[in-house]
C-alpha cells in the first residue's frame, strides 16, 4: 500500500512517543548520536550506511568513552538536515495519502450499492426471458450477483411473474450463495403474497424455497411464514397451512397472533372446524391473540360453526389479554347462545359487556335474549331484562314489547299484558295491530270474550284499519262460546271495514252453526254470501249443510206423521 520507503518512516514516526523518557543530563552532555547516522536514514539517497563499528582512527579513548560537547555541537546540523527533509517527505506525499483513503472509501460504497445500469440489464433479462429459460440465462450472463444488487431486482421487477422471480432468486443463489438472505427472502414472500392472483405452483415453489432455506437457522421468520400461510388461506390449501403452522418450530420460529388467525381462517375454507378449534386451542394457551377485529372474526367462525361455547370461552381468553373485540362479534355470539336454550343464561351474563356506547346500539342482543327467554317459557326474566331496558337502556322497540305481551298472554296473566301497553305508550310506541291482536287473542283463551271486543274497540281509535286476522280471533271465539249472533255481527262489521272475509272465516262460523246451533238455513246464506264474493266453500262444509237440512226435515216428517 505504501508507495515510498518515507510512508514507513512516517507511520513509524507516528507509534513514537511524543515525549519520550528523560535522559540524565550528565550523559546528555557527555554523548552524542553517531555522526551523520540518522541524516543517512533519512536521505532519499540510496547510498549503504557506514557500518556502525568506528576505524581505529576514530576510537574514543578507554578512559573516556563518551564524545565531548564539542563533538554534541558538530553533529546537530545533520540531524537538523534530516528533520528537513522528513517535512519535505510529509508535505511531498500528503495529497497520496489522501488518495488511498478516498479510493478505499469510494470501493466499499460501491459494493454497498448496486448500480442502475446493472440492475436494469438482469431485470430486462429476466423480463424477456421464458420461464424454463431463466436458469441459463442467468448462467450465461457476466455479473456478480450481490445482495443489495439481487434485491434491487426483486424490488423493481413489476412485469415478472412470481415463477420467475423465483427462479431468479435460486439461479442468483448458484452464483453467490450470499444473495439468498433473510431480507431477500421477505421480499420475494411478500410480492408473491401480496399479488392480486396467486398461482398455486408459485405458493408451492415459494414452500419448498422456505423449507430449505429454513435449514439453516436464522434463515427463515416468522413474518415469512405467515406470508405463505396466508398464499394458501387464499387458494383455499387449507392441510397446507396447518403444515406450514407445525413447521414453525423446525425453524426456530414462534406463531404469533396472525399465524394462528390465518390458518383458522385457511381450515374454515373447508369447513375444517375440528382442526380449527386445535389450532384455536393452541392460540388460547399460548396467549397470542391478533388484534380485535381479527379476534372477533375467530369468535364469529366459531359461532357459525355450532362451537357456540367455545366461541365464548376464546372471548372470555381475549378479554383477560385485554384484546378489544368488536361490538359486532359480540352480537353475533350473544345471538348464537340465546338461540339455544341450553346458553341463554350464558347469553344473559354477556348482556353486562355493553357499556356506555356499545349499550346505546346493543338492542339487538337485549331483544334476542327476550326472544330467547320468552321461547323457553321464562316470560318473568324476560319482562324482568324488559323493565331493565326501559330504565337503564338500550331503549326497547314494539317488537320486544310484543316477545313479553304475548308470553303474558299465553300464561294468562292479561292485566300485566295490558299494563305493557301503557309503558309502551308512555314512551311515544304505539301498540301495533300484532300487540292488540295478541292480547285479544289472551282474552278469548281465558273466556274473556268481552274484554277482547272491548279492546277491538280501543284498537281502532288508534287503526282505522285492522287485520283480518283480529277479527277472525273474535269470531272464533264467540263461536267457541256459541254466541252465534255476536260472531255474526263481527263478520258484519269486518265488511264495513273494508275487509272481506276469507275462506277460513266463513268455514269456522258455517261448521259451528251447522254442528253446534243445527242452523242451515243462515249456513246456506252465508254460503250463497261466499259465492257472491267468489268464495268455492270446501265441499266436506256444503255436505255438512245439506246434512244438517236433511235431518231437521227428516225430524219433522217425522213430528207430522206422530201427529
Amino acid at each position: 500500500m505504501w508507495r515510498s520507503p518515507a510512508r514507513a518512516l512516517l507511520l513509524l514516526r507516528s507509534s513514537t512517543p511524543t515525549s519520550p523518557p528523560q535522559k540524565n543530563p550528565l550523559r546528555i552532555l557527555t554523548r552524542a548520536p553517531p555522526p551523520r547516522l540518522l541524516s543517512r536514514f533519512l536521505s532519499s539517497s540510496p547510498e549503504a550506511l557506514p557500518d556502525a563499528a568506528p576505524s581505529s582512527s576514530e576510537a574514543l579513548p578507554d578512559a573516556y568513552p563518551y564524545p565531548s560537547l564539542d563533538s554534541v555541537s558538530a553533529s546537530a546540523d545533520p540531524t537538523e538536515d534530516g528533520e528537513e527533509n522528513l517535512a519535505a517527505l510529509w508535505e511531498e506525499d500528503a495529497d497520496d495519502a489522501d488518495d488511498i483513503f478516498v479510493s478505499t472509501a469510494s470501493s466499499d460504497a460501491a459494493d454497498a450499492e448496486a448500480s442502475d445500469e446493472e440492475v436494469a440489464r438482469v431485470r430486462a433479462l429476466v423480463e424477456s426471458t421464458p420461464e424454463d429459460q431463466i436458469p441459463s440465462a442467468i448462467a450465461d450472463m457476466v455479473v456478480d450477483f450481490t445482495e443489495p444488487l439481487l434485491a434491487a431486482v426483486l424490488l423493481s421487477a413489476e412485469n415478472c411473474s412470481g415463477k420467475k422471480l423465483l427462479l431468479l432468486f435460486k439461479s442468483a443463489g448458484k452464483n453467490n450463495p450470499d444473495v439468498k438472505s433473510l431480507a431477500n427472502l421477505e421480499i420475494i414472500a411478500g410480492k408473491l403474497a401480496d399479488s392480486n392472483e396467486i398461482d398455486k405452483m408459485d405458493a408451492y415453489m415459494l414452500w419448498d424455497l422456505v423449507k430449505e432455506m429454513g435449514s439453516v437457522p436464522g434463515s427463515v421468520n416468522t413474518q415469512i411464514l405467515n406470508r405463505v400461510i396466508s398464499m394458501f388461506w387464499k387458494l383455499e390449501k387449507s392441510k397446507a397451512a396447518l403444515e406450514v403452522l407445525d413447521k414453525f418450530s423446525e425453524f426456530g420460529c414462534t406463531p404469533d397472533g396472525d399465524s394462528y388467525y390465518l390458518v383458522i381462517q385457511a381450515a374454515g375454507k373447508k369447513s375444517m372446524v375440528g382442526a380449527a378449534w386445535g389450532v384455536c386451542e393452541k392460540m388460547v394457551g399460548s396467549g397470542c391473540f391478533p388484534d380485535g377485529k381479527k379476534t372477533g372474526e375467530i369468535v364469529t367462525f366459531f359461532c357459525k360453526g355450532k362451537k357456540v361455547m367455545d366461541a365464548h370461552s376464546v372471548y372470555l381468553a381475549a378479554k383477560e389479554k385485554k384484546v378489544q373485540i368488536p361490538t359486532s362479534a359480540l352480537d353475533f355470539l350473544v345471538g348464537a347462545l340465546a338461540r339455544d336454550d341450553e346458553t341463554i343464561s350464558t347469553a344473559l351474563e354477556l348482556l353486562d359487556e355493553y357499556k356506555g356506547k356499545s349499550l346505546k346500539h346493543a338492542g339487538k342482543s337485549f331483544a334476542a335474549v327476550i326472544h330467547g327467554l320468552c321461547r323457553m317459557k321464562n316470560v318473568k326474566d324476560a319482562k324482568k331484562l324488559l323493565m331493565r331496558m326501559v330504565n337503564l337502556g338500550p331503549a326497547p322497540g314494539s317488537a320486544v314489547f310484543n316477545f313479553v305481551i304475548t308470553g303474558l298472554s299465553k300464561e294468562g296473566e292479561m292485566e300485566e299484558a295490558k299494563g305493557l301497553i301503557r309503558v309502551m305508550e308512555s314512551r311515544g310506541l304505539r301498540p301495533d295491530i300484532y300487540t292488540y291482536s295478541v292480547i285479544m287473542s289472551g282474552y278469548t283463551k281465558g273466556g274473556m270474550i268481552d274484554e277482547a271486543h272491548s279492546l277491538l274497540r280501543e284498537a281502532k281509535k288508534i287503526h282505522p284499519k285492522l287485520s283480518s286476522v283480529t277479527y277472525h280471533i273474535l269470531i272464533r271465539g264467540y263461536c267457541k262460546m256459541e254466541q252465534f249472533e255476536k260472531a255474526l255481527e263481527c263478520l258484519k262489521e269486518m265488511k264495513e271495514d273494508g275487509l272481506l272475509p276469507n275462506m277460513d272465516e266463513y268455514n269456522k262460523l258455517i261448521q259451528s252453526i251447522c254442528l253446534k246451533a243445527m242452523d242451515w238455513r243462515t249456513a246456506e246464506k252465508l254460503l250463497e254470501e261466499m259465492e257472491g264474493s267468489g268464495l268455492r266453500l270446501k265441499g266436506i262444509t256444503r255436505s255438512l249443510v245439506v246434512a244438517v237440512k236433511e235431518l231437521e226435515m227428516e225430524e219433522a216428517s217425522k213430528d207430522s206423521q206422530e201427529a
